[in-house]
């Protein structure tokens, strides 16, 4: 008689999870340092003509600067709060869904690593650090850092998979 396979599978979709996130939240910390050690605040350095650019820049608000003019001390506890209660809401979503598949963990993890990252900012700096400036001509995407990728690319995996999850669902019930 054999051992299932599941328990196994689930072992390893929790060191997928945890691996993760560490190396999402060593990636973006360390990046971070770097950009910290070699710019002044608001210097800005030219890597591709016309196309990017590396900058320090600081994000007191939510994405896109999003309640960055809010002037109150709140502001800042409230980012604190928001991103400690998403990182419990993550895992207890990955403690469910991993038995769907194993790619939640993956997705999840990269969510969940991107808001620790920049939680570590808030908590140190009060501010999330940014550097990443992608431009066309006089038009910039706001600029980001490791840990906002990371936050996107789980947030469109997690999406695909639930549309590949619905569509897989429908093609048994057929």
């Amino acid at each position: 008689m054999s051992l299932p396979l599941w328990p196994h599978r689930f072992k390893a979709a929790k060191v997928v999870y945890f691996a993760v996130i560490l190396l999402v939240v060593v990636a973006d910390q360390v990046t971070k340092a770097l950009v910290v050690g070699s710019l002044h605040l608001y210097e800005s350095r030219e890597i591709i003509a016309g196309v990017f650019n590396l900058v320090y820049v600081t994000n007191k608000g939510a994405a896109f600067s999003m309640l960055a003019d809010v002037n109150s001390p709140w502001r800042h506890y409230f980012f604190l709060g928001i991103g400690s209660v998403a990182l419990v809401g993550l895992t207890a979503a990955y403690w469910k869904l991993r038995k769907i598949t194993g790619l939640y963990s993956w997705s999840l993890a990269l969510i969940a690593g991107g808001a620790a990252g920049n939680l570590i900012d808030r908590v140190r700096f009060g501010a999330v650090i940014d550097f990443l400036d992608f431009y066309v001509g006089n038009y910039h995407w706001p600029a980001f850092n490791i840990a906002d990728s990371a936050i996107c690319v789980g947030v469109g995996l997690f999406l695909l998979i639930n549309i590949f999850e619905t569509r897989i669902k429908e093609l048994r019930k057929s």
